[in-house]
């Protein structure tokens, strides 16, 4: 056996012994890149998802409400900066990650292209789109990479705050006046078709899904994932008397599971391509946070080296 053969033989041993890969371990080229490609894609969502929420820190309609989301927002910046550091071990450095995005080699999460139009998004954002990123990300601490799998553990517990904190906002609007419960009834409906659209297209039809379940980098595939997120939520939505908006909707005793309608696919390939409502909007927003930045960067790029020829003195 060649020493190529060798190494791929151990990497793939340690794959179906459910050992971590670590930095430093042999891989093939295709994983890394795999792996660059999810991990970069999941660090840009969470940066880029700060901006529908930043848009009503100031507008919350209370100060404990502006600290809770405030806090959140700190949250997922640092969700962004774990991601990143995990990528960074892939022997990519963060200012590529970036340009990738800015140039439409990356994509970020399709469900952070939708505009939040009142306060009831927030909640809707906390409740449907953590809601679902949650069932993803539980299963990706037993993801195959060591960094990305311990990036998700911390990530988890703060997901799930957001979620819960999402969820009390549409409990307090359900139990709230009639314009108050409508507000809640409109967020779900433009919410629930992008929430259901987070988990990608169905198996089979992913150019990366399944060679990503195979190097166990995914954990659940994407129709496995939709299907969790619908069974836990509509029991929640009925809970605070909401109508979630697909008129197939139906419990299967014989599956045990919703069904539910066929998503707008057309509508998915729209946004992700750079067609959405707001694709345009968030990313030039963070073209133009980075440029704005640009300076902090380089003092602390200037700070670095002095200090390393300081201690060499």
């Amino acid at each position: 056996m060649s020493e190529a053969s060798d190494l791929e033989q151990r990497f793939e041993d340690k794959i179906a012994a459910d050992e971590r890969i670590e930095p430093k371990d042999w891989m093939p080229d295709a994983y890394r890149k795999n792996l660059i490609r999810q991990m970069s894609q999941h660090a840009h969502s969470e940066v880029i998802g700060m901006q529908p929420e930043g848009n009503w820190l100031t507008r919350a309609p209370t100060l404990e409400r502006k600290s809770v989301l405030l806090a959140k927002i700190q949250d997922e910046a640092g969700h962004g900066l774990y991601l990143y550091s995990a990528t960074e071990t892939l022997g990519v450095t963060r200012e590529e990650l970036v340009a990738a995005l800015h140039e439409g080699r990356a994509k970020y999460a399709s469900i952070f292209n939708y505009p939040s139009l009142t306060w009831a998004d927030i909640g809707a954002i906390g409740w449907l789109v953590d809601g679902a990123a949650i069932v993803n990300q539980i299963s990706l601490q037993r993801t195959s990479y060591g960094p990305y799998a311990r990036a998700m553990v911390r990530i988890c517990k703060e997901e799930s705050f957001h979620q819960r904190q999402g969820y009390q906002i549409m409990v307090r609007l359900a139990e709230g006046s009639e314009a108050q419960k409508q507000m809640a009834q409109d967020a779900l409906n433009r919410w629930w078709w992008p929430s259901l659209m987070m988990f990608g297209p169905h198996d089979g039809e992913s150019a990366h899904s399944a060679q990503s379940m195979l190097w166990k980098i995914k954990r659940m595939s994407n129709d496995d994932g939709r299907q969790k997120f619908v069974d836990q939520t509509v029991p929640q939505a009925d809970i605070i008397d909401l109508t979630v908006p697909d008129p197939d909707l139906k419990w299967n005793e014989a599956r045990g599971h919703y069904d539910f309608g066929e998503i707008n696919w057309d509508e998915f390939m729209q946004v992700i391509s750079g067609n959405g409502p707001c694709n345009r909007q968030r990313l030039g927003q963070h073209k133009k946070a980075h440029e704005e930045g640009a300076w902090v960067r380089e003092a602390m790029a200037a700070y670095a080296k002095r200090k390393a020829e300081t201690a060499h003195d």
